[in-house]
């Protein structure tokens, strides 16, 4: 705008500006574009004056506040609007209600589905259901355990079927009761497998720091979901975390401590770089929903039963404790076990341990629920049934935090 409308918004005459100071500054040069030329309006019809009387003020406010309005709305306008591709997500297990999905906000979830070749989440087929109900995007992931990658491959396939073109899989790689930990070839044998009976090719989650188990061969196929915490002080939900998309990775998980509506307790929260169609092609890049035959099954090994003789000996296995492996014969103490170290802290898998105390084996010890144990001090959930056990006497005892056990707690198993 410049001085030269002859119009005011009243429809009278124009009266020149009596003040030098309130007239703009001579200047041969052109006007700055990107600073607003007010130009003064007109006093009322039959009005010339300098402005100064209430008439004059009160148009002035009126100017003010069109011009002010004026500017916000092409702020509005020309404010170039950001892409948000991002998905905020969330990952559970039997640790979480069977719920959790029902009520938490999230666009994706990523569901625990099998471990090893035995143990597979009680609560997959509901939380699962939730997720699809409420027309988010879902996933699936298997815990390694470090045993036959093939057989656990299958297991987990043969879980998650019904599922099979319509959920992300993954294969979740940590050293935590995974007794093939630190090799390469165990990834990559699992990732082949579950490419050939199904098409897709898994995410592969594993901390930031021990990228380098995953072969590039796997990484040239399979995406990255890539666990690094700044720290795991409670938040919600973020968009830009500490390191984002540092690694290339498709998905990030960035606390284990998250809170967000819909849920009481901590969650684990992620982002997806990418948009519900993309998260798709990793689902179904074929865009076919027929996954290979299941192949005839095979036989698995079963651990060896407690035997008598020179004292009671058990085959441990993979995340077996002492004192799970006594919560499971019912033979205790856990001092009268004798193991090939020397400590009873120190066992591994397919070691041979023995019970040389009095003790007398349980008449079943696969009944569940039927026998009880008290919690002694100092005792946790995993140390008193094993790392196969825990999760089956938290959900049997409706235990809402597995980490808190009291000394005295009567605990069913």
């Amino acid at each position: 705008m410049t001085n030269d409308s002859r119009h005011s918004l009243s429809g009278g005459t124009v009266c020149s500006p009596t003040h030098a100071s309130r007239s703009a500054p001579v200047s041969d040069d052109p006007p700055d574009p990107h600073v607003w030329q007010f130009t003064p309006l007109a006093a009322p019809s039959g009005q010339c004056g300098d402005g100064d009387g209430e008439d004059g003020r009160r148009l002035s406010r009126i100017t003010h506040r069109l011009f002010a309005t004026l500017a916000l709305l092409l702020a509005m306008l020309t404010v170039t609007p950001s892409a948000m591709a991002d998905m905020r997500g969330i990952d559970v297990s039997g640790w979480q209600s069977p719920t959790v999905t029902c009520t938490a906000d999230y666009d994706f979830a990523v569901v625990k589905a099998t471990q090893g070749t035995g143990f597979t989440n009680g609560y997959m087929t509901s939380q699962a259901q939730c997720v699809r109900q409420r027309g988010k995007s879902l996933g699936f992931y298997h815990y390694a355990g470090g045993g036959n990658a093939t057989a656990e491959a299958d297991h987990f396939v043969n879980t998650i079927r019904p599922y099979l073109g319509s959920a992300v899989l993954v294969l979740d790689w940590e050293s935590y009761q995974n007794s093939a930990w630190g090799s390469s070839n165990w990834i990559r044998v699992f990732v082949n497998r579950v490419h050939a009976r199904t098409g897709v090719w898994p995410l592969v989650y594993t901390s930031a720091a021990h990228l380098w188990q995953i072969p590039s061969d796997v990484r040239a196929h399979c995406g990255l979901w890539v666990a690094q915490y700044a720290n795991n002080n409670a938040t919600g939900y973020q968009t830009r975390p500490w390191n984002y998309g540092r690694y290339g990775e498709a998905m990030r998980q960035y606390t284990s401590n998250g809170r967000i509506s819909g849920y009481a307790g901590p969650l684990d929260l992620n982002y997806f770089r990418g948009t519900a169609a993309q998260w798709n092609k990793y689902a179904n890049p074929g865009n076919t929903n027929t996954p290979a035959p299941t192949p005839q099954p095979q036989p698995s090994p079963q651990p060896s039963k407690p035997s008598t003789g020179n004292g009671y000996s058990v085959v441990a296995r993979s995340g077996d404790t002492i004192s799970g492996i006594a919560a499971r014969t019912g033979l205790w103490p856990v001092t009268a076990w004798s193991v090939p170290s020397g400590n009873i802290n120190r066992i591994w898998p397919g070691q041979t341990v023995t019970y040389r105390g009095n003790g007398t084996i349980a008449a079943n010890v696969n009944a569940t629920g039927t026998r009880i144990h008290v919690v002694k001090s100092g005792e946790t959930l995993s140390g008193i049934f094993g790392a196969s056990g825990w999760q089956r006497v938290a959900q049997l005892n409706n235990l809402r935090n597995p980490n808190l056990i009291y000394p005295g707690q009567q605990l069913r198993y």
